[in-house]
């Protein structure tokens, strides 16, 4: 179920368009499961998921001055070890932001020319979970920091989820984020423990999620056709379009 979070910050906009960019495989994953696949954060591309930046390492000396040296050590000991750990037990899944669909994200996400857009809306995702009672689904946008220079906020195991390098800034991502630690029999948190194996998929109103579909920019006729049939066949009825970036240029 969706919950909102202080930490997590939304589009101004809930109703601005958010977008999924899919290869043909994935997206009938998704009508057929009906659900968003949510992989753990250490099986994602960025090696940096989950890390802070070194302005941290460099400034908390300063930053909790007050607190005995032997006391910083061992906070800091214990800090390395959840950043390093809690990676495992953090499950995203990703959207990007933006009012039209982006040239730059179909050259980034898909391999082939067939591919599929799934378009919708902070609103509408937030919605889907509705009827997911096994977890519990924060979503919020990315913010983008230089991990060389700036401070990244710290007390809190999401933060390092809602923060990425500004190298990253093209991708204007907003993130559905699930988090759920270790407990151990006796209390306390057992590392040890495998909650996940790669990632979970999580149970979604497809309706309620999905407000159109749109193809491939550079795909050929016959798949677009493939993926209304596809579509029509799983009982989705949202519009299915060829992406107008393909048109031809007028003179």
């Amino acid at each position: 179920m969706y919950e909102e979070h202080s930490l997590f910050e939304k589009p101004t906009d809930e109703n601005a368009k958010i977008w999924r960019y899919l290869d043909f495989t994935k997206f009938v994953s998704l009508l057929d499961r009906r659900a968003l696949f949510f992989p753990r954060a250490d099986m994602l591309a960025d090696p940096f998921e989950g890390s802070y930046s070194r302005a941290n390492v460099a400034l908390r000396p300063t930053v909790y001055k007050d607190l005995p040296k032997e006391s910083l050590e061992k906070m800091f000991e214990q800090h390395r070890t959840l950043s390093r750990e809690i990676r495992r037990f953090t499950l995203i899944n990703c959207w990007h932001i933006g009012e039209h669909e982006s040239a730059a994200m179909w050259r980034l996400y898909l391999k082939s020319d067939e591919g599929v857009a799934v378009q919708s809306t902070f609103a509408r995702l937030a919605d889907s979970f509705r009827d997911c009672a096994e977890h519990t689904v924060h979503i919020g946008k990315v913010n983008y920091i230089d991990y060389e220079t700036d401070w990244l906020p710290e007390g809190n195991s999401f933060y390092p989820f809602l923060h990425k390098r500004t190298s990253f800034e093209h991708e204007r991502e907003l993130r559905a984020i699930i988090q759920k630690l270790p407990v151990a029999d006796g209390g306390g948190v057992d590392w040890t423990k495998e909650l996940f194996d790669v990632g979970v998929y999580v149970p979604v109103d497809l309706d309620a999620l999905i407000e159109s579909v749109f193809v491939s920019p550079t795909a050929p006729t016959w798949f677009g056709e493939l993926v209304r049939c596809v579509t029509r066949k799983y009982g989705l009825e949202k519009e299915v379009m060829q992406s107008q970036l393909g048109q031809d240029p007028v003179y």
